[in-house]
């Protein structure tokens, strides 16, 4: 169970967590970032030193109960020690994973304890990469038209059907995925949530090259491909509302201002840099370095935004309709810097390789590029539109 902090509570578990960090965090990794979880490159040096020690304290996942490898920290103790990582520079190495940020809190909520004491672990310690089988080439917002299947043959479910655009699914060792078990349901009523492994003769991943040059995205083919019984999550034909849930935690964990520029050059000095400056130091353009301000505006109030809701869902752990809100406003905002970027650099950001583009030039057009991708991920901008009007403004269905 997680802690009860009171703020001298707070104080000392600060000073704590300052002085372990200190101790622990190799200076070497200072400013480091880390991808999230597709490639399956395993980690070496200071970085795998660095995440075993993270992954034995539990602060990986750190307000998860330390009996599955959390920390067992409360909501706002885990803030402050994120507070103290980026005041020394210090990157979370197991937080960038579907496993911890969307399989394992949908395990939290409706895993058995055996389910829970198999994978959350394993998770805890960025030991087991997880994807997730949802979107299938006839089913994409309208996900329920899913049609693959899962037969139950008394020992175990048989599993035919195909997913595609799922994210790592070439390097991941399991797949949290929506099937059809009941085929003369109602479309939204005969859905199961499964738990696969990924490594078995029945699947195979197709990695689905993309226009900034990685491949993150994948499509997978299901030929007679084995779950256990007990590798249902929830109740047999409701995975539709464990499939919600999950989709939940996925829009909170892509809500946070640092998705729009994590440890990034800040616009203003990008600006400076390739257009100049005016005699009074501003971006010499005045167009430009109003958009910019506009830009910085929008990030902060975006900041603002997702403090006060963290604020008011103190003491309530499930996510709530306000992460469409938030989901949407990252992408936008997110986007928009990336073009800024793009118009910024001029002929220097139209680089793909060679030798005269610089390192940063040629990843900020492959992060303008893969950006794109932020409008469909995790639920397209249009569903976030969708959401926001019914369930926050309440507004009436178009007649």
């Amino acid at each position: 169970m997680a802690q009860t902090l009171d703020e001298t509570d707070l104080e000392a578990f600060r000073a704590e967590a300052r002085a372990w960090l200190e101790a622990n965090f190799p200076s070497s990794l200072k400013g480091s970032t880390v991808g999230i979880q597709f490639d399956g490159d395993a980690p070496v040096g200071d970085a795998l030193t660095w995440k075993q020690r993270m992954a034995g304290k539990g602060w990986g996942v750190p307000t998860w109960p330390a009996e599955y490898g959390g920390g067992g920290l409360a909501a706002p103790a885990a803030r402050v020690l994120q507070e103290e990582m980026r005041r020394v520079g210090a990157y979370n190495p197991i937080y960038i994973s579907l496993g911890v940020t969307m399989v394992g809190p949908t395990i939290l909520d409706y895993g058995t304890p055996g389910q829970k004491a198999r994978h959350l672990p394993p998770i805890a310690r960025g030991e087991r990469i997880w994807c997730l089988g949802y979107s299938e080439p006839g089913a994409g917002s309208d996900l329920a038209s899913l049609q693959s299947k899962a037969e139950d043959m008394g020992d175990h479910w048989r599993i035919n059907g195909q997913k595609i655009w799922t994210s790592g699914a070439h390097n991941a060792d399991w797949m949290g995925m929506i099937v059809r078990t009941d085929p003369s349901a109602k479309k939204h009523e005969g859905i199961s949530f499964l738990l696969l492994t990924m490594r078995q003769p029945g699947v195979e991943a197709r990695p689905i090259r993309m226009i900034a040059g990685a491949s993150p995205f994948c499509e997978v083919f299901f030929t007679d491909a084995r779950a256990e019984k007990d590798d249902l999550l929830g109740t047999l034909n409701d995975g539709w509302s464990v499939g919600k849930r999950l989709l939940q935690h996925e829009r909170s964990s892509q809500t946070g201002d640092g998705l729009i520029a994590p440890r990034a050059e800040p616009l203003e000095a990008i600006a400076k840099r390739y257009v100049g400056t005016d005699p009074e130091g501003r971006i010499a353009d005045p167009d430009l370095r109003m958009r910019v301000a506009r830009n910085r505006m929008q990030a902060r109030a975006h900041a603002l935004t997702l403090a006060r809701a963290n604020a008011e869902s103190r003491g309530n752990a499930s996510p709530s309709n306000a992460v469409s809100m938030l989901k949407a406003s990252v992408t936008s905002i997110g986007q928009e810097r990336a073009e800024l970027i793009i118009e910024i650099m001029g002929a220097a950001g139209l680089g793909w390789e060679g030798w005269g583009f610089s390192e940063g030039e040629l990843l900020a057009v492959r992060a303008w590029l893969g950006g794109k991708a932020g409008s469909i991920a995790g639920g397209s901008y249009e569903i976030q539109q969708n959401i926001i009007a019914k369930r926050i403004l309440g507004l009436p269905d178009p007649s």
